[in-house]
């Protein structure tokens, strides 16, 4: 085998493998270079997917003839002025897109520099350059791809068909849209206009947030617009803006997660796991949120040339980072207190227009499908047996007072409520009744509210537990005589593997030989119990979470559980103190809108969706 070099037309179909992976990735590439050329305005027109033609046009600098030939060289950039690949402040930077694009392809480059007389224009195919000719064009530049792959047909096998690979490109463009809401974006094939998106109004120059907020709505849709929180938070050199949705605002995968770094967009898994973990709380592990971050830090905090399609980076400080992501949701979701997405009343509605079923008309996923099932059978009643999730229901129940003023259920109907007036203090208003033990119906000011009891109760006490394991940690009592538990191998290793964690959660055991472990302090909210039950079902939980949970996450999985079983259960009748106190502890607690798995825990309907219901509208 002898070395040689490679010809150069075969470089640049190597490198074009790199960059140039679909027509998408085309598109990418060259509206960075429009942004990157400070334009305001970007159209975008795709024929057969991008296969036959990709046009971008923008109103950007422009380039001189010279610049035009100097464009189209491998590794020649405007973006590199020091040669400094730690300080990077563009979105591309390598000097390979064009080149690239130019090898596997028909490519025409037309520009007009501002201030410049007139256009030029040059032509390559399959990398094969000519020589730049006038042409007619405003200030900006015009870049047209014909044939992509023609020059490699290899590569045109792997296309998918027009329609996927124009979605491809679709998601490529609202992604950079995303992060420049300053900017005009147009999306058109053959025959359509997909989507155009203009600059914020008058109304909102000089307000980025409510710019952007926008920009977000228009593509992630009025439901988020309505729905999200808004984030600005630094740490140490680091900022984060955007926006967060509610969490009963959730789906069933995780392809509404907007990431940008820098006005860059990225898919990163730490990112991911951030938000993951900011959510943790609120839903089940196969709900999403919708979040819209945008990351600023210094450039040398952030590696952003790891990846040939700049989709990825990496972060000198992963968990400052990580920390800072965390932080910031959660301190919004905490701000936003009891409310609960507009989403809920809007499916709510839907399910009441006759034939619509669950959404009706309006075509969107229910905001709060997809609980486990097991939280709707069999959860809300019945005897309570001696399982761990029961014994921790009924010890949770002593330990903290269901709620403020409860009074024991007495013989009084709910018929005989109080006539106070609903008060706009009160934003979940004032109970009226209580529908099939149940459902709790209040009157606000404008409106009404129906509250799931059991799945209400379950966020206020979750909340109190956690906030006791912060502060005080549970409460345990030693065994007169230390009990052994025999048990599997596996078992055994995974409860002694976790003894420190256990110990915080009031259950002080050891191992005591291959097959057992010795139980010598319990809960004290459990009282007398059977501890080997007690640790047999708690190594099955353990079995059930995983490896994968951190400690904080197994701690608040089984505060969780305490709390579900724990809380006010359906078929229980309430008097119209304990109602009212329900709702008045649900608007002083975080979270509450929501239990701990992302279902409602009230639907509100203003007055005049009710009338629109009976035709009064």
């Amino acid at each position: 085998m002898v070395i040689r070099l490679l010809p150069p037309d075969l470089v640049n179909r190597i490198a074009a493998g790199e960059v140039v992976e679909r027509p998408a990735s085309a598109v990418k590439e060259l509206v960075e270079n429009a942004l990157d050329a400070g334009a305001s305005r970007v159209e975008v027109m795709l024929r057969e997917g991008g296969r036959s033609l990709i046009l971008v046009e923008d109103d950007g600098g422009g380039m001189t003839p010279s610049e035009l030939e100097l464009a189209v060289e491998r590794h020649a950039t405007s973006k590199l002025p020091d040669d400094d690949l730690v300080h990077i402040a563009t979105l591309g930077f390598r000097g390979e897109a064009l080149p690239s694009i130019a090898a596997v392809s028909r490519l025409t480059l037309t520009s007009r520099k501002a201030g410049a007389d007139s256009a030029w224009s040059l032509a390559l195919e399959a990398g094969a350059k000519g020589k730049p000719q006038p042409a007619a064009l405003a200030q900006g530049t015009r870049v047209e791809v014909r044939d992509l792959f023609f020059a490699t047909p290899a590569r045109l096998k792997f296309l998918k068909a027009p329609r996927t690979e124009l979605g491809h490109a679709e998601e490529v463009v609202k992604r950079l849209a995303m992060a420049h809401p300053e900017v005009a974006f147009t999306l058109r094939d053959e025959t359509r206009v997909l989507f155009r998106f203009q600059p914020p109004g008058a109304d909102l120059i000089g307000d980025q947030t409510g710019a952007r907020l926008a920009r977000l709505g228009a593509i992630m849709g009025r439901d988020f617009q309505e729905n999200a929180l808004a984030l600005d938070a630094r740490r140490e050199g680091l900022r984060l803006t955007g926006h967060a949705g509610l969490p009963t605002l959730n789906r069933a995968t995780s392809d509404q997660q907007f990431l940008f770094v820098n006005g860059r967009p990225v898919r990163d898994r730490l990112l991911q796991g951030a938000v993951r973990g900011a959510y943790q709380d609120f839903l089940a592990r196969d709900r999403h949120p919708l979040v819209a971050l945008f990351l600023e830090l210094p450039p040398e905090e952030v590696d952003v040339n790891v990846h040939p399609a700049k989709a990825e980076v990496r972060f000198r400080d992963p968990g400052l980072v990580r920390g800072l992501i965390v932080g910031a949701i959660r301190h919004a979701l905490a701000e936003a207190g009891h409310r609960a997405s507009t989403t809920v009343a809007q499916a709510a509605l839907g399910a009441l227009q006759a034939g619509s079923g669950y959404g009706g008309s309006l075509g969107a996923e229910p905001a709060f499908a997809g609980a486990p099932s097991r939280f709707f059978q069999g959860n809300y009643g019945g005897p309570r047996g001696g399982t761990l999730p029961h014994r921790l229901a009924e010890a949770a129940a002593e330990a903290f007072a269901p709620l403020e003023g409860f009074d024991r259920p007495s013989a009084r109907g709910v018929g005989e409520a109080e006539t106070a007036s609903p008060s706009s203090a009160y934003p979940l208003g004032v109970a009226r009744g209580q529908l099939h033990e149940t459902y709790i119906v209040a009157q606000t000011a404008d409106g009404i509210v129906i509250v799931d009891q059991h799945a209400a109760h379950e966020r206020l006490v979750y909340e109190r537990m956690k906030q006791a394991l912060a502060e005080t940690g549970v409460a345990r009592q030693g065994l007169l005589i230390p009990e052994v538990v025999e048990l599997e191998e596996p078992a055994v290793a995974r409860l002694v593997a976790r003894a420190a964690e256990l110990a915080e959660l009031g259950l002080v055991l050891e191992g005591f030989g291959p097959g057992a472990v010795v139980v010598r302090e319990v809960p004290a909210m459990l009282g007398p119990t059977d501890a080997k039950g007690l640790v047999r079902d708690l190594a099955d939980e353990l079995a059930a979470m995983g490896e994968a949970l951190s400690l904080k996450e197994r701690l608040e999985h089984v505060c969780g559980t305490m709390a579900c079983h724990g809380s006010v259960r359906a078929g229980r009748r309430l008097t119209q103190p304990e109602m009212d106190a329900l709702l008045r502890q649900m608007e002083a607690t975080p979270h509450s809108g929501q239990c701990n798995h992302g279902r409602p825990t009230y639907v509100e309907l203003k007055l005049a969706d009710i009338e629109r219901l009976f035709g009064r509208r």
